[in-house]
């Protein structure tokens, strides 16, 4: 069975701002505030922390994929448009990924609080293709664009962002908020997890795999993950969440792997008491730990 870790794995990831997922009414008010900022998509700027961060948007699969990297000048390539640039497209470079999916109404996605390289990985977020900025389209639990929204992701990181960025292809993980953790679960993991064999982070929801799961012996026994929740979250998503551990966790012994195994490459912790769906996100805002824990990575 899945066992419950050390809490520091999860107060994580810089990443993590207040996201509107699943709540009608924030997603409401977050979606004419994230439309505004839509406006200003594109080009080069500099965070500050010194980093430059390129928006871009190129169509894949007949998609709007906006995206922003955070990284060095240097790290980005001559092609880019970021002055400094200086690596070669589709190179291998020392630092790995962060690639972060945000909540419904894509809050996440316009602070990008994973910016800049921390633990070796380069912060990317990435904006659901949809005027809702729902990831997988839909509402609630049903994601009825999963499948396309999946692959499109998978896409970018295979064949787009080495034209922005030298980056090592075998060190990409993935952090979830919400709406951003059920595409993760429900479609991307499953059809595309096995390709990268790192780690996922799934905080505030969860779905059982979807889509046919893809070399599931390689993707069980390789990857990390987490489900992050609290005592009081969201109605809709109680009986997803356990749901979606629980289906892991029959993959996992599918693939031969035994009860300890199992608990050291997925655990899962709902003991934050008080604030439902958003004391996770607030918090882990709030207190901006300063790397990704490597509790995530293989050892």
């Amino acid at each position: 069975m899945i066992f419950i870790k050390d809490l520091l794995f999860f107060l994580l990831f810089v990443l993590l701002a207040p996201v509107n997922a699943l709540s009608k009414k924030n997603a409401a008010s977050s979606s004419t505030g994230a439309t505004t900022k839509a406006g200003t998509a594109g080009g080069v700027s500099k965070a500050a922390n010194g980093t430059m961060i390129l928006d871009k948007t190129v169509q894949i699969n007949g998609l709007p994929i906006r995206y922003k990297i955070s990284a060095p000048a240097n790290m980005f390539t001559s092609a880019s448009g970021v002055t400094g640039g200086t690596a070669s497209a589709n190179t291998t470079g020392t630092a790995g990924l962060n690639v972060l999916l945000h909540g419904d109404g894509g809050t996440s996605f316009f602070d990008f609080p994973n910016q800049a390289v921390q633990n070796n990985l380069m912060g990317v977020v990435v904006l659901a293709p949809n005027k809702k900025m729902f990831w997988g389209g839909g509402s609630g639990l049903q994601r009825t664009d999963g499948v396309a929204h999946a692959a499109a992701v998978n896409t970018l990181i295979q064949t787009q962002l080495s034209k922005d960025v030298a980056f090592d292809p075998g060190n990409v993980f993935f952090t979830g908020v919400s709406g951003g953790s059920l595409l993760l679960s429900g479609f991307f993991m499953p059809a595309f997890g096995a390709q990268y064999k790192t780690g996922v982070l799934l905080n505030c929801g969860a779905l059982t795999p979807q889509v046919a799961v893809v070399d599931a012996n390689t993707l069980m026994q390789n990857t990390k993950i987490h489900f992050q929740s609290t005592k009081d979250e969201l109605t809709l998503l109680q009986g997803s969440i356990p749901t979606a551990i629980s289906a892991y966790e029959k993959l996992a012994t599918g693939a031969g792997m035994s009860a300890g195994q199992i608990g050291n490459m997925q655990t899962v912790d709902n003991t934050p008491n008080g604030g439902g769906h958003w004391y996770v996100l607030f918090h882990i805002h709030t207190h901006k730990p300063q790397i990704l824990s490597v509790s995530l990575r293989m050892r």
